[in-house]
């Protein structure tokens, strides 16, 4: 039997190679992003330990105790201490380092690589004897030498624009300061490679940034040759204040990087893997019905094997067999464009990933074999079921018989079943309150028992479906009727066919409708309350924009207000809230809130206004008292409550008057926001220009007007849309696939039929309209399907998204949901080019002699 299942593959390799790239799609997503994930993190680790090279221990200052005093952290680590390190024998060498943060604009005036305040480092370049930087080699210009001139790494300059000579605008925690670039460096930390910046200053003004004339950050040490590295730590620590100090192992920083970059970084590799799962799971049925009609093709075949003497397992054996083949081809195929996707994900995610050789580990390897050849082999095994009850007296018949109708009654009592629990399990959480982890797995079940009921219910529903829809080909003439008695003479098939394209429309359907909702929630939120034109805030919780700006902004033509607001908490009943403070004469102007209760005319000191939900959950309305502590206070006091809004996120939880909570924040006389009201309520380029100017092109400052603050809530929106349409684009591919398979087939069964229908005078258009309006049709059906199991399912999940997105209301796509449909009908009639070709091509005497 093996000989005979290799046999098939060969004789079918045409319609297997469909099936061999369909699998093979879902194996290069899962072993390319194996393959990524273990090349990353091995690029991780090397530029870290070549950071960390030469370095055997690092001395930082501890934090102080508290209550042990107000002396600076970094008070202890002076040159004083970086003499006696040095003087110990087992120490080779002794570096100095003053580092900290710093975020610089690049040469158009815009933020560089903002995100993530550890990412965008600063340092001192400390040169060595021989006046250069061991740790930052320079590759153009020279060092920094006065608290002017500032060096950067060449990826941060070829990011930015910038160019020795050029003037640059960065900030640390503080105003905005301007200094001249001088030098490019070339630099290992993996904190800078995974996409942040670097700045070096001279030693002077690194010490004045980041730690205190004359200190310093840390110590770095390098061991002398045989020097045993617990020997030297124990050493070390004899001559450092054992309060004060603390010695860290090169190994340890270089493991403490490398955890900080892969933890942040690992998302990259989900987005692969949904891609794989979808690809896999859609094209287990296009290996299903690719099977199921290759063994119904060769009935006969198969019978005349039972006849003489084959017995039922070895016939369901050698499906299978053909299967494993199948698999493997698709395996060994995956695998190989894997290591294409793994070489190109790099790049495709940006210039933030280290670069380094391709690690082939044994977990791809056995990955993609186990996911090509599982999948292959379990989707063939109903067809190999199938295969082993052909009777020997099959191959006596003439024509293939058409499934029992026992079956069809069956898969419509299993589809229903599921159906009905689906709706039930879905219709359940229409009264759930949030998007709590169980609810979201009652609503991931209802899906797919949805999903999996349609599938079972598609031979049933498509007689009717096809029906209504053969009315609107069949005003196309004699093809387009022909093609509806083609798309129904085998209604398994018709629905096994669309079931792939059911399974993208679905998710894509679902995810766009969620999607969209969310997105105008998010669009509500974000400009909810707002009266202001423009919004200038930090970046950073942990900064604040420059008090006297206010001023300027207040002064800058076009502008007719600024309001103020500073930002901390207020702990309330073991509840951690979020208070803003704000000028009760000038808030009236900036903010659009809707009070049930009170005035804000009333904020004051130990005066406040809470939010509905605040007043819900602590059982407050206007009067009432709120014993809170706020921002750095260790005591609770009383607030009275003057006023209620709705929930507004401008307004955070707690409304009070600026001048306390600035005295109580925890960056005490800070500012976090400005309100600003233009003069005309319009906004331009060149107001936003004069704003920025006024806050000194500060990179740590953000200047948004009310469009920015929509696109920066709804920003989360775009990886969901990503997913969306690869999930489209796959499904979409697949289907195609599976529509030119089975056209193929239907073609070579019913080559003497279509000799029938050109000898009575079915022209070649003729014949390619019929294949082309019959692959519509499936793909319509398809579409039809997944787009009421995918609006289902969203309609289902709304409470959940409610819970989670505040304002969330269902609103369909219509622009996306046309997209789709006329994707899938494109699709359908693309992939019947070639089958419709071969059918054109045939005559009707060539017709008959083939069959």
């Amino acid at each position: 039997m093996l000989t005979t299942a290799l046999r098939n593959v060969l004789a079918h390799k045409a319609r297997l190679a469909m099936t061999v790239l369909a699998v093979c799609l879902g194996v290069a997503f899962v072993s390319g992003t194996l393959v990524f994930a273990d090349s990353t993190t091995a690029a991780h680790r090397a530029a870290a330990s070549k950071n960390c090279a030469g370095v055997a221990l690092t001395v930082t200052a501890k934090e102080p105790r508290p209550g042990a005093g107000t002396d600076q952290p970094t008070s202890v680590l002076d040159d004083a201490l970086v003499r006696k390190l040095a003087d110990l024998p087992s120490v080779a060498a002794v570096r100095p380092s003053a580092d900290g943060s710093a975020v610089l604009n690049a040469a158009d005036g815009t933020p560089l690589r903002v995100g993530a305040r550890w990412a965008n480092q600063a340092a001192a370049y400390v040169p060595g004897k021989d006046g250069t930087d061991g740790r930052y080699p320079l590759t153009e210009g020279r060092a920094p030498r006065g608290g002017d001139e500032i060096a950067v790494d060449r990826g941060t300059a070829a990011a930015g624009r910038l160019r020795i000579g050029d003037p640059v605008t960065l900030a640390t925690d503080g105003p905005a300061m301007t200094k001249r670039l001088v030098g490019l460096v070339t630099t290992d930390d993996t904190r800078v490679t995974a996409g942040g910046t670097l700045v070096l200053f001279d030693r002077a003004t690194a010490q004045q940034l980041f730690a205190t004339p004359g200190h310093y950050t840390g110590i770095d040490l390098a061991a002398a040759p045989g020097t045993d590295q617990v020997d030297l730590a124990r050493k070390v620590a004899a001559v450092l204040p054992a309060d004060r100090a603390e010695a860290t192992t090169g190994a340890a920083r270089a493991a403490q990087q490398t955890i900080l970059v892969d933890t942040l970084t690992r998302g990259y590799e989900k987005l692969p893997l949904v891609f794989a799962g979808v690809s896999l799971f859609i094209a287990s049925f296009l290996i299903v019905n690719t099977f199921t009609m290759l063994v119904a093709r060769r009935t006969r075949e198969i019978a005349l094997l039972r006849a003489i003497g084959a017995q039922r397992r070895q016939v369901a054996r050698a499906v299978l067999l053909e299967a494993l083949v199948v698999g493997l081809a698709a395996s060994a195929a995956g695998f190989l464009l894997g290591l294409g996707i793994a070489a190109a994900l790099p790049g495709l995610l940006g210039d933030g990933l280290p670069r380094g050789p391709l690690v082939i580990g044994p977990a791809p390897v056995a990955a993609a074999l186990a996911v090509g050849v599982g999948v292959t082999v379990l989707a063939a095994w109903l067809p190999s079921r199938r295969a082993a009850k052909v009777a020997p007296i099959e191959a006596l018949r003439t024509a293939e018989q058409p499934p029992p109708a026992h079956r069809l009654h069956l898969r419509a009592v299993a589809g229903l079943v599921l159906v009905a629990l689906a709706a039930a399990l879905l219709v359940s959480l229409r009264g759930a309150k949030d998007a709590s982890e169980a609810n979201l797995q009652s609503a991931m079940l209802g899906c797919a028992l949805l999903v999996c009921g349609l599938i079972a219910l598609g031979p049933v529903l498509a007689a009717p479906v096809i029906r209504t829809f053969g009315r609107l080909t069949g005003r196309l003439g004699v093809a387009g009727r022909l093609a509806r008695e083609n798309a129904l003479r085998d209604p398994r098939r018709t629905a096994a066919t669309a079931a792939t394209l059911m399974i993208s429309t679905a998710l894509v359907t679902g995810l766009a409708t969620i999607g969209h909702s969310a997105a105008q929630a998010l669009d509500h939120r974000a400009a909810a309350g707002l009266a202001a034109d423009y919004v200038i805030g930090s970046r950073s919780t942990m900064d604040g924009v420059d008090p006297a700006a206010v001023a300027r902004i207040a002064a800058t033509p076009g502008v007719r207000t600024a309001s103020a607001v500073t930002d901390s908490t207020l702990v309330a009943g073991g509840t951690v809230l979020e208070v803003a403070g704000v000028d009760p004469d000038t808030a009236g102007g900036v903010l659009r809130l809707d009070l049930t209760g009170g005035s804000l005319q009333d904020l004051g000191p130990g005066r406040v206004a809470v939010s509905a939900t605040v007043a819900r959950e602590h059982h407050l309305a206007p009067g009432d008292r709120l014993d809170a502590r706020m921002g750095r206070t260790q005591d609770a006091r009383p607030y009275t409550v003057v006023a209620v809004y709705r929930d507004d996120p401008t307004a955070r939880d707690v409304l009070a008057a600026r001048a306390e909570v600035a005295q109580n924040s925890h960056l005490p006389g800070s500012v976090q926001r400005i309100l600003v009201r233009t003069a005309d309520g319009a906004t331009s380029p060149a107001l936003e220009q004069r704003l920025r100017t006024a806050v000194g092109n500060s990179p740590l400052v953000k200047v948004q007007d009310r469009a920015q603050l929509v696109r920066e809530a709804a920003g989360v929106m775009g990886d969901l849309l990503a997913v969306m349409y690869g999930m489209l684009a796959v499904g979409a591919l697949i289907g195609a696939l599976g529509i030119v398979n089975t056209l193929a087939v239907s073609v070579a069964e019913r080559t003497r039929e279509i000799g029938v229908l050109r000898a009575v005078g079915l022209d070649r258009a003729g014949v390619r309209r019929m294949i082309r309006l019959e692959a519509v049709t499936v793909a319509a059906y398809g579409t039809l399907l997944g787009l009421a199991a995918g609006l289902a399912g969203a309609w289902a999940v709304g409470p959940l998204a409610t819970g989670a997105v505040e304002h969330y209301t269902p609103a369909l796509p219509w622009g996306t949901l046309l997209l789709v449909c006329a994707v899938s009908l494109a699709i359908g009639a693309l992939a019947a080019a070639v089958p419709a070709r071969r059918a054109a091509a045939l005559g009707p005497l060539a017709a008959a002699a083939e069959a």
